[in-house]
């Protein structure tokens, strides 16, 4: 037990530590702060309960930062607010989430980017098996050297694109009243390399 809260206790300084701010009002230090001297006491439930909402914090902050990655509406496009949402472990595994519509007209395409959750592990055995990802109806392409799965009904005019990048963030770009060619310029609007560097 003891390492254990060493170990997560670790983690959570590395993270907040990637992304520096100013410590005086950051609720992230305070509350690790809070665990350390409760961990110190003895007061091991209240050192995870610290450490779990510490974690949380972070998750939030990291879905904000996250938001700038989303693309920008292409021509002809207009975009509306990015949103974010950080899950805890209890929800699906935790995770944080981005996304943005963007609309032309009848047009309509969401990009949702999903970091650090358990679910991209059935996406990663599509990906790592072309069989698999056939039989799903979706085609393999590599994109702007990512590997994806493109699913599209041309007579629907509507599908979706999946891209799992550094195993650790799902990008979905789905559309309907598009051609498949407008899905495949918003996935290729994205940052990849910047996206792993979160």
């Amino acid at each position: 037990m003891k390492y254990f809260f060493q170990g997560l206790l670790i983690a959570l300084c590395s993270l907040v530590f990637l992304h520096p701010v100013q410590a005086a009002e950051d609720d992230v230090l305070t509350t690790i702060d809070q665990a350390v001297k409760q961990y110190k006491t003895g007061d091991f439930a209240g050192a995870a309960s610290n450490l779990d909402y510490a974690a949380q914090l972070v998750r939030q902050k990291k879905s904000e930062k996250m938001k700038d990655l989303l693309p920008e509406p292409l021509i002809g496009w207009q975009a509306g607010e990015a949103s974010s949402q950080a899950m805890g472990t209890a929800v699906f595994g935790g995770g944080v989430t981005v996304g943005r519509e963007y609309t032309k007209g009848a047009s309509s395409i969401n990009v949702e980017i999903i970091s650090d959750s358990p679910v991209l592990q059935s996406v990663l055995m599509m990906l790592n098996n072309p069989m698999f990802a056939g039989a799903g109806g979706g085609n393999l392409k590599t994109i702007k050297g990512q590997r994806a799965i493109i699913k599209y009904n041309a007579t629907k005019r509507s599908g979706d694109i999946n891209i799992v990048v550094a195993g650790r963030f799902m990008v979905t770009i789905k559309g309907s009243e598009v051609e498949q060619a407008d899905l495949v310029a918003y996935a290729e609007a994205i940052d990849y390399e910047a996206l792993t560097k979160y």
